[in-house]
Formats: structure tokens, sequence, C-alpha cells
């Protein structure tokens, strides 16, 4: 009896063991397109049941694998409950790409409230209650409401806020009563200066411009729905960043004032847009735009300057870097009453990889939607080799190119334009090769034939491939979707206009990073993803990428930062976000720079990547108000007459009784120029807004490379008749050798329960450098 209840026990072992390791997942398996199934769509999923049974030898065949779907648009392969030996052999097979385990995702946006860590359930986002009293400002290209749910009225919401004054405009392309609501509150449009310009240039205004507020190109809809749009549960760019879609503020209304046009914008039109949403009683500005070339003085800069008047109201000014990257002194909308966004990666990708007839793949990046191309590899070119190296309508040879896949350098033209030329001249797919300046970036794009996107570096091996083959051969395997933690994120985008400061080097600029690379958000019914006229596909939500993109996801978070702290000054809740942003990306490492593939600077990220969060409560703050501004303006050297632009006072600023040097200037950050061997100095002024009145802050230095860092008092007390504390640091520099252009630092107060955090930027010239020797 004994022996057999062994056995019992024994068979009883086994099967628990077999059970376990019989356990199915479900798996996305990429399959290399020479080997995929050519059958349709509607025999496919048996041509795939086909595949993996031809695949999986008979010892690991059971349980037998169940197909969920099969990929022919957004992907080459199929999803299937595999047990994980079923799994490793399919990913050991030459004829499958890769097995991707299924992730259970949160229906989210873009991503970007999830990857923000915004939460219904803590936070910011119920502290503030979604933002519902704010009004966003959005100066861009207009908005298009119709049939778009981002936009549409939300009968949960309260009516608008009474202090805002603002309403839509009527006009035969923009039926205000019909698009206006609760949550598009205003909509308006300034033209006049655009069509002076055009006329002046002897150009007639385009059919296609609507006169109105009605967004014709997209880039407004865009900006208006990521920073405050409504909920949207199945949003996507075909079957790309499937999710559902809202904005940083869903409860916060916006307002639009169109000021930008197809052939460009004008600083009158923007003016007179801020001018009307300062008029209005919006909270939040939204600007998407500024200077071309290097940032301008603050009085002769348009944005500036409404700005500046929008500050002085209580308004909050969010507005983008540029896309200027990634060389130094490129970022605009640098004056310390705004602020400033940077650009940075989410964790998500759409990758379309390039694999060679010698096997050797490159990951690419892109959102073809149409379908993919055939199991066999086709012909690969160069451009260069076939009329235009860029890939220039009507250059290239028809004879040379049909039916092959085309290698197009950077340049000329964009990159939808690229694959068109290409499909033009009977091409069968593109690979677009990124700037070398961009090093390990490429750019997304809603591509209209197979194409996909590589690094320079990649785009180097590739045609290296094409000169040493005698009959060089490519396919383009396109993975859909993939979000994960790797790559690390977030990186920042090597488009991303950096600092140091053009104007005034002692403002760290930009000052914050927020997600601004392949954003999904709504899109207008009267441009194209691609944004070309022969594209005539229309979409309700696009992804794009830019600081553009960027700006809007920062107005939000301040939209709801402002309901949440209404008693906050926009310089206030600038220091929140700042002094509360992060520096490392999931993988614990300090934020990485596309463009260099190694640590970014504060002059690419500023303080770092917002935090929404953690600013609700930042501990200290470094606030300032219009006469620090002009006390600065002072310090910069401008006259009377240059600081009256800004200030628009009938008195005239006397300098002489305002001493101070601009980098004592209240700000956030540190940023210091050496241009000798002497010690600078900087003061602040912190206040303490946390929930103990009673507190003791303590610095913590991690010193500059080259630089003694001296901060007096180190130690802070606060209390109920002592909220605000002053203290100055003083950076020495060292008698060692500096061979770097810039080294950095910060200076970290705490009090066991914050952590208020300023970056500490160091800028040696020449002759400094020699001192420190």
């Amino acid at each position: 009896m004994a022996r057999h209840a062994g056995v019992l026990c024994l068979l009883l072992t086994v099967a628990m063991a077999e059970s376990e390791a019989e356990a199915v997942s479900t798996y996305i398996v990429h399959v290399a397109p020479a080997h995929a199934p050519r059958s349709r769509a509607r025999t496919l999923s048996t041509a795939y049941v086909s595949f993996l049974r031809r695949l999986l030898p008979a010892g690991i065949s059971r349980p037998a694998p169940r197909l969920l779907y099969s990929y022919a648009h957004a992907a080459t392969g199929f999803a299937a409950l595999l047990t994980a030996s079923q799994a490793a052999h399919l990913a050991s097979e030459h004829s499958v790409l890769a097995v991707v385990p299924d992730a259970m995702l949160q229906l989210h946006t873009t991503l970007t409230p999830t990857f923000l860590g915004l939460s219904n359930s803590s936070g910011l986002l119920p502290a503030s209650n979604g933002a519902t009293d704010v009004v966003v400002g959005v100066i861009d290209t207009g908005v298009y409401p119709k049939d778009r749910a981002s936009f549409a009225a939300d009968p949960s919401l309260p009516p608008p806020p009474k202090t805002f004054r603002g309403r839509c405009v009527s006009t035969p392309a923009f039926n205000a009563s019909a698009y206006c609501n609760n949550k598009l509150v205003g909509a308006k449009f300034f033209n006049l200066g655009y069509e002076s310009a055009a006329a002046a240039q002897g150009l007639a205004i385009s059919e296609t411009e609507s006169i109105s507020p009605l967004d014709t190109n997209g880039h407004g809809t865009h900006t208006s729905s990521t920073a405050a749009g409504s909920a949207v549960t199945a949003a996507a760019f075909f079957d790309y960043a499937k999710g559902r879609d809202v904005g940083m503020a869903p409860g916060a209304r916006i307002a639009a004032y169109k000021a930008c046009w197809v052939r460009g914008r004008a600083s009158s039109d923007i003016l007179m847009a801020f001018d009307e949403a300062i008029k209005d009683g919006v909270n939040v500005i939204s600007v998407s735009l500024g200077a071309v070339g290097t940032a301008p003085p603050f009085y002769a800069d348009t944005t500036a300057v409404g700005a500046f008047s929008a500050v002085r109201k209580g308004i909050v000014v969010s507005a983008s870097a540029g896309n200027a990257g990634p060389g130094e002194f490129t970022a605009v909308n640098v004056a310390p009453w705004i602020l400033t966004v940077g650009a940075s990666t989410v964790n998500r990708q759409f990758p379309g990889n390039v694999v060679l007839g010698n096997g050797e793949t490159f990951t690419g990046t892109t959102l073809y939607a149409g379908t993919p191309l055939g199991p066999s590899k086709l012909p690969l070119v160069y451009g260069g080799d076939v009329g235009s190296s860029v890939c220039e309508a009507g250059k290239l040879s028809t004879s040379k190119v049909a039916g092959k896949i085309v290698v197009c350098d950077p340049g000329v033209n964009g990159r939808a334009a690229k694959g068109e030329a290409v499909r033009s001249a009977g091409g069968a797919g593109a690979i677009l090769v990124s700037s070398k300046v961009y090093g390990e970036q490429a750019i997304t794009s809603a591509n209209i034939l197979p194409a996909t996107a590589v690094s320079f570096a990649a785009g180097d091996k590739i045609k290296r491939y094409i000169r040493t083959t005698a009959s060089p051969v490519a396919t383009i395997v396109f993975l859909g979707t993939v979000v994960g933690r790797t790559p690390s994120s977030p990186r920042m985008a090597a488009f991303s206009s950096r600092g140091p400061n053009f104007i005034a080097p002692e403002i760290l600029k930009p000052d914050v990073t927020a997600p601004g690379v392949d954003i999904l958000a709504a899109w207008t019914g009267e441009n194209s993803p691609s944004e070309l006229d022969t594209d005539t596909r229309r979409v309700k939500f696009n992804i794009i990428s830019g600081t553009s993109m960027s700006c809007p996801h920062v107005s939000g978070i301040v939209a709801l930062l402002r309901q949440a702290h209404p008693d906050w000054s926009p310089a206030v809740i600038k220091s929140a976000l700042m002094t509360t942003a992060y520096n490392v990306d999931n993988a614990g490492d300090t934020i990485k720079d596309l463009a260099t593939g190694v640590e970014s600077t504060p002059f690419v990220r500023g303080a770092g990547h917002v935090d929404p969060n953690s600013a609700l409560d930042p501990g200290l703050v470094y606030d300032a108000g219009t006469d620090d501004y002009v006390s600065f303006l002072c310090a910069l050297g401008y006259t009377a007459k240059q600081i009256a632009v800004l200030t628009r006072d009938g008195s005239v600023t006397d300098c002489s009784t305002r001493p101070g040097t601009v980098g004592d200037f209240n700000y956030p950050a540190f940023s210091v120029v050496f241009s000798s061997g002497d010690e600078v100095t900087q003061r602040r002024i912190v206040r303490n807004v946390g929930s103990n009145v009673v507190a003791t802050y303590t610095a913590t230095v991690s010193s500059p490379a080259g630089v003694s860092v001296t901060v007096e008092p180190s130690t802070l007390q606060f209390s109920a008749t002592q909220q605000a504390a002053r203290y100055a640091i003083t950076f020495t520099p060292d008698q060692g050798s500096v061979s770097d252009k810039y080294t950095f630092g910060s200076i970290m107060w705490s009090d066991g329960k914050h952590r208020v955090t300023s970056p500490i930027a160091i800028s040696w010239t020449v002759a400094s450098q020699a001192a420190a020797m």
C-alpha cells in the first residue's frame, strides 16, 4: 500500500510539473517577410497555423498554440498563446525576427499621462479636479473641432469660469454655435500682418487657407488637444499607438488663437493674439513657436514682449525651446518670465527594421500604414546612383528605381516628400537616412509608401553594403507599436534646441523637458498626416514630434497646478516644476542625449524632466515679480526705452537705483560664466510652501569639475513668522586644469521630506581656463 502511495505521489508530482511547464501566455511573433505567408487576409490565419506546426518540434508542440491575431499592415506576423519553451524555440528560428511577450497595458493617451505619473486616484490630477476652472489659450494654427471628440462638449464639466471673457468668432468656414461649447470656449484668428506681408511680396493668399479660426494645418489642433483635450476612448493613427487619448488637463477649457498660417506667421499677428488672450482672461498661454535663428533681444522678441504682459497678469506662458538642436545657443524663448520646454522621448516606439541580403538588420522608425512589402527581398539602390542622393522629385531615374528600395540622404526636402519622389519614380520602398548631427535619432514620419527612417550611422553601413555587393537586396519589416523599457527613456531629442542662453547666459535654458517625440493627438480634417498635397488620407489623430509637442504637455500640467494652487505666481509654478524635475531614466542612469549617445547636460534637458505629482508639493520655491524682472533687464544693460517696450509703464526706469547682477535674478537654477579667474557669487531667496510650516533645510552640493562651491548659510530655518530665507552661493575656480568648455553640478536643499534641486552650469572661456591652471 505504501509502495502504491509512493507511485501515486510521484505521478502527481510529474503531472504538476507538466502542468506548470504547459502554462501559456500571449506572445507577438514578428515574422521575417521572406518567410511570411503570401496568403490573403482571409486565409492568413490558417497559413500562420501551418507555419507554427511546421516550426515547432514534436517535443514542445503541446499544448497546441492558439492563434489570436494575424498582422498584415502595421506588422508582419501574429499573436498566439504559446508556452515559454515554444516562444523560445520560435525566437531561435531564422524566419522569426522577434518574439515579444504581450504586456497588459492600461488604456491611456499618447501614453504621456501614464508616463508622467498622472492618475485619477492620487496626486496632481485629483488635487486640481482636472483644472476645470482654468482656460488654456493656445496661440497656433487654430483648431479643428469638426467631428473631433477631443473638443466635444463634456456634460460632466461645470460651466466655464466667469473670469473668462472670450468668445468664438463665426465665419462661413467656422460655425461658432456648432463648434464651441463648454470645452472649446474661445476661437479667434489674426491674419492682417500675414496678409500684408504676403501682398508686399506679390503673393496671393492660398485658396486652401481658411481665414477663420479653423485649423487647416493640424499643428494647432494637435497642441490644443495635447494640453487640454477631452478623453477619447479609442484613439490611434491607423493601427499605431492605440489607446485612450486625453489631454494633460482634461477638465481645462481651450481658447484657440490662430496667428500662424500656411506661409508663415507675422509678429504683429502673434502679438495681437497675446493681446486678445490677456484681455479674454486666459490662465495659461501655450506658445509652440519662436524666433528663427538665435534668440533676439527681449525687447525685439514678440513672444517675450507678449509674455511679459501676460505674466504680470498672473498668466503662465509656456513656450517651446525650438527644434534647431543639437547645436549650442539654439534655444529661443529664453526670457526668464517664460517657461521654456525641451523635448524628450517616451517608452514607446514604432520600429520599421531594414533587413539586408547579408542578414544585417538595422532598427528604423516608421508610421507606414499600408500594405507591407512582400516576402522576397527587393533590389536596393542608393539615391545618389539613380539621379538624386536626397531623392528630389523628378530627379530619380524611373528605369533605375522601378520596383526597388531607394536609400535617401537627408536635406533639401522633407522625409515624406522623399518617399513621394521614390513612389512617383516607381520605387517600391525607401530608407530615409537621418542627419549626422542627430546621432542615434531618426525621425518618424507618416510615410506614403513602405519606408523607414534610420540613423546616419546605419545609413552609412547600408550604403557600404550597396557599394560592396554585386546585387544588393533588402526588405523593411514593420513591427507596429512597441512599448517597453528598452531603449531607456526618457532620452533627449537630438532636434531639441539647447543652451547656453544666447541673450542672458546666467539664466539657464531650457527650463525643463517633457514628452515631445512621436506624440499622438488630434488632427485636422483639412490636411493629410504627411502634409503632402498628393496624400489624400485624412485622419482624426496624428503622430508628430517637436518641442511644439512637449510645450503643450507642460501647459496642461501648469493648468493643473494653477487650479491646485491658485495663489502661486507664474514664477512659483515654474520653480515647482524645475526643482522637482528628475534627471535619471528608467534604467537609473542620467538622461541620455540622442545626439551624442551619452549623458545629456542641463543645457539640453534644463532642470530635468517634469514630474507633475512632485511639483504639487515642492517644499521651497523661488519667486519673482515685475520688479525683479525690471532689475534683471537693468542688469543686462537695457536702456529705459528698451525696458519700457516690455513694461509699458509711463514712468521711466532708473537703472542707477537698481544695483545687482544678472546672476542675482531669483531663478531656480545657476548658470555661471567665468571670464577670468575671479570667483562669482549669486544670491537667492526661497519661500517655504511645504506642508510643514516649521522646517529646517540643509544644502548638499555636487560641485562642477574645476569649481569650489560654498553655500552661506548652509542651513535654512523656517517658521510661521519666517517663511522666506536668503542664501548666497559662491563659485571659485580651482587651481587645476579644466579642459571642458562646460562643467555641471547641482545644489539640493532637503528637510528630509522634500528635495529642492537646482542645476549648476559653468561656462569656461579661454581666459578663465588659463587663469584656473
